[in-house]
């Protein structure tokens, strides 16, 4: 990871970005219908990632962007220069009366290798790196429950340890307008996306659960 000192210095001015998700019509940035969740995932290409999100039942919308480093509203050449700290992220909005953050938990655990470390699969560099970015004290509770849960699994089936990264949010600046649901505009786009094949055993008291304790 680059030193904040030695990050690239960004710039103060958003990206340009549309404002309403390519496939569903929502809105991707905020202000967000009241009672919607978000929740800030890393899990390598954030391409074919945001797909699997916004293909899931009680998603609200989804967008694409970078997380995780200190350089403000970076492009994607720099993030891919691994100078600015961030990962590729997808910010998942969602409605927990349809599909509690549990589930969103199991999707992003399920559909990515969360034990390579900075990488996945041939996408090698800190930008590809598993991560999750909590809004609340509720949210990392349930997260390092569910990455727990998901642990006891992995070495049941002689997999790896983790080593997603959870962390709060502190920013999520939008990618550019062109990565904006990529696999939507081309759908025979690049996706990385490899999963480890072993379940995730997390379940609707998860969450509650992690919340209480």
């Amino acid at each position: 990871m680059i030193d904040t000192e030695e990050a690239l210095p960004g710039r103060q001015t958003p990206l340009s970005v549309p404002e309403l998700h390519f496939v569903s019509g929502h809105r991707i940035q905020p202000p967000f219908p009241d009672g919607l969740r978000t929740l800030v995932v890393g899990m390598g290409c954030f391409w074919g990632a945001e797909r699997v999100f916004w293909q899931a039942d009680g998603v609200y919308s989804t967008a694409v962007g970078y997380a995780g480093g200190p350089t403000p509203n970076p492009s994607y050449e720099e993030v891919c220069s691994g100078l600015t700290g961030h990962t590729e992220a997808v910010l998942v909005v969602f409605d927990s009366a349809k599909i509690a953050l549990d589930g969103v938990l199991k999707l992003f655990w399920e559909n990515h290798d969360p034990t390579q470390g900075m990488r996945q699969g041939n996408d090698v560099g800190t930008q590809y790196r598993s991560a999750v970015y909590y809004a609340d004290d509720a949210q990392r509770a349930a997260t390092d429950a569910s990455r727990d849960a998901y642990q006891r699994a992995l070495t049941d089936a002689r997999r790896g340890d983790i080593t997603t990264e959870i962390a709060p949010l502190t920013h999520f600046y939008y990618a550019e307008d062109y990565h904006q649901q990529y696999l939507a505009k081309v759908p025979n786009g690049y996706c990385g996306l490899g999963g480890t094949g072993v379940s995730c055993p997390i379940g609707t008291g998860v969450e509650s659960a992690a919340a209480e304790g």
